[in-house]
């Protein structure tokens, strides 16, 4: 009898990490030099085209999700919390993640090990799309910063202007707000919620 190997699927055969939330994985969907957007098919697990980047825009930094997160109910809730808005959802979708690295890395669909150091609470129509900003485990340079306020702000005011233009054309009115820019602790709140939301849906399980 033959033995078949599959892909193991990206966002639900691969596990946060042992060290969570201190450390997770990451899945890496794009790469700075990317001009298309990639991003991952839910159902297959592979990658796909979502579209084209639209004029100059280009992520500045590796971008994909944590492995068997969710932004749900948990998530959401602690959006509301600390925005002070009502209403908000969580957007459906795995906890993204922006992994900052000295070193060059030339595509997409791989996986790291990336330490959290903060994060912002960015509101796309009312849905909760956090964006999680961490360093890669063991990179020379990025290891120093142990938390989001040890980071240039002219890096995290990069990261911001990216997410708040880049699904908008020249004029039009963006659909997108960051209420806040947050530190590890806060960070590390929002990955353990994503946790819980992805075992609540997935697994039937209401808590960790």
């Amino acid at each position: 009898m033959n033995n078949y190997h599959y892909k193991a699927h990206p966002w639900h055969g691969i596990s946060a990490g042992d060290s969570t939330p201190s450390v997770v994985n990451a899945f890496i969907e794009i790469v700075p030099t990317d001009t298309v957007k990639y991003e991952i098919d839910k159902q297959s697990g592979y990658l796909k085209i979502d579209r084209p980047q639209k004029f100059s825009n280009m992520v500045p930094t590796l971008y994909g999700f944590v492995p068997r997160t969710y932004c749900g109910n948990k998530v959401a809730e602690f959006a509301a919390l600390k925005s002070g808005r009502t209403g908000i959802k969580g957007d459906g979708d795995p906890l993204d993640i922006c992994v900052l690295s000295e070193r060059s890395v030339s595509h997409g669909d791989i996986i790291l090990q990336a330490i959290p150091v903060g994060g912002f609470r960015l509101l796309d129509n009312g849905e909760a799309d956090d964006k999680i900003i961490a360093v890669m485990k063991g990179d020379e340079f990025y290891r120093q910063w142990n938390d989001v306020s040890d980071c240039p702000s002219s890096y995290i005011n990069r990261l911001m202007h990216y997410f708040l233009t880049y699904k908008n054309l020249p004029g039009e009115k963006s659909t997108c707000e960051i209420t806040d820019v947050y530190g590890r602790a806060e960070a590390h709140e929002v990955i353990v919620r994503a946790m819980q939301d992805y075992m609540s849906l997935f697994n039937g399980i209401e808590d960790l």
